[in-house]
């Protein structure tokens, strides 16, 4: 049986990929990664706010003011909770690629245009075989059009492209008017690949100390649908590579998410509940499904139940919305 994909144009040995998240933060961990099964692997990310701030001026940014208000202190980790500046990330890149036999890709996260950009070319000369860009940006300010929202992410997508020769692939939130004139404009600015979806986490209320507090809520498969209608509605009508993650979580959650049309599945809140070993399992299930539906490749269900292959098309658009509030008895 051929398990094995292709993202970014590299070519996977099946379509497991962990996210970024903690467990790539150790090089312990992504050998266990690695020995479950993982085809590639995801480090967890270098932010705009580390490369540009050395430990002291970060300090002093994030403490400036708090004699007065001294609950701002809390807004952000404590300054030695930072990875802080590139040096760190880059000799984890450097130590990944010597250890493993996997494609290794990095992350990025920012929001702006700027100079923290040029660290992309930093992470290939290190040995990173992809760049995964993390655009976390939540648009609050009440003058800035949807347009000038979407054009922050081309904007940074094209200064990275600028820089490096590995592919690039851009992670998103659904949090756009019109998610699919994104993903065109992405693809059409150079993007090699989009990673569906971004999970946005939001603050909480402590109402004993009266104060906004960071609440950290691991995915659910439920989640899951989200990209999974997205990614089968984008399916050939781009060209770049495609990732589902948030909420994947089983074999036969990777297998929907293939059928839809993506490339790989990445997976994170599953393994950090239940351990690197995990993936293991998750593979074996995906074979078995495979082997009692006589499938013989990955490549030859990909794309099969996406809204340009499925025959009920409308099942990704109003009609679903219509049919499932008429399912409820």
């Amino acid at each position: 049986m051929d398990l094995s994909t292709t993202y970014l144009g590299l070519k996977l040995k099946n379509p497991l990929v962990p996210s970024a998240s903690p467990l790539t933060a150790e090089l312990d961990t992504i050998r266990k990664l690695e020995d479950a099964g993982a085809s590639a692997v995801v480090l967890h990310s270098l932010f705009e706010e580390q490369i540009r701030h050395e430990a002291e001026e970060l300090d002093y940014l994030t403490t400036q003011g708090t004699e007065s208000f001294a609950e701002a202190l809390t807004y952000f980790p404590e300054a030695g909770d930072y990875r802080l500046g590139a040096d760190e990330y880059l000799e984890h890149v450097r130590n990944t690629k010597k250890a493993v036999g996997i494609p290794v890709i990095a992350s990025l996260n920012g929001v702006t245009v700027g100079g923290w950009t040029d660290i992309a070319k930093q992470l290939e000369q290190a040995g990173a075989d992809a760049i995964e860009l993390n655009v976390y940006y939540v648009a609050t300010d009440p003058t800035l059009s949807a347009q000038q929202v979407e054009d922050r992410y081309v904007q940074v997508l094209q200064a990275v492209k600028r820089n490096v020769s590995v592919p690039v692939a851009m992670k998103l939130s659904p949090f756009f008017s019109a998610t699919s004139s994104v993903a065109r404009r992405l693809d059409e600015a150079g993007a090699d690949g989009l990673v569906l979806f971004n999970r946005f986490y939001q603050p909480d209320i402590n109402l004993d100390e009266l104060e906004v507090v960071p609440n950290l809520v691991l995915s659910t498969e439920q989640e899951m649908r989200l990209p999974l209608r997205w990614i089968a509605i984008l399916y050939g009508r781009i060209k770049a590579s495609m990732a589902a993650t948030t909420g994947v979580s089983t074999g036969q959650d990777v297998l929907k998410v293939v059928m839809a049309g993506a490339d790989v599945a990445q997976l994170c809140s599953v393994l950090l509940r239940q351990g690197p070993e995990q993936l293991g399992t998750i593979l074996k299930d995906m074979q078995a499904w495979m082997t009692e539906k006589e499938y013989d490749s990955i490549e030859q269900m990909k794309g099969s139940m996406s809204q340009k292959s499925c025959p009920e098309p409308a099942a990704f658009e109003r009609a679903n919305y219509m049919k499932t509030l008429n399912s409820y008895a």
